[in-house]
């Protein structure tokens, strides 16, 4: 559900690299959890602090990293290409596909589960 304008905190250049490195180590930890839990053989690789490749047993990858010029998270998986926009609180991080307005996470566990063959959450 996609929240009202006036529900949205704008974002600052700083506070988009705390909010985005946040959430790529909160991916990273969730989808390591994951392979321990389902032995689901990932490659999980941080590139320079904004991008985490995950690569998975067939050898798919899904790259997720951040945008800071435009404040986006942008996901590439076997999809497709989604790009995610702030669109929450500072107590309430909430990032949503500019076109679907799908939510990041919610994606990214379909998108992984797919590409795993096994459901994951992330």
């Amino acid at each position: 559900m996609k929240p009202n304008d006036s529900d949205v905190e704008s974002i600052d250049d700083k506070q988009f690299h705390q909010l985005g490195g946040r959430l790529l180590e909160s991916i990273e930890a969730a989808l390591e959890t994951a392979d321990e839990a389902l032995d689901l053989d990932l490659d999980i690789e941080r590139q320079g602090g904004n991008v985490i490749n995950i690569r998975f047993r067939d050898r798919s990858v899904i790259v997720v990293n951040t945008q800071p010029p435009l404040h986006e998270i942008w996901v590439a998986a076997k999809s497709g290409g989604y790009h995610y926009r702030w669109a929450g609180t500072l107590a309430k991080p909430l990032w949503l596909d500019t076109k679907t307005g799908h939510e990041l996470l919610s994606d990214l566990s379909e998108f992984a589960s797919a590409q795993a063959g096994q459901q994951i959450h992330i």
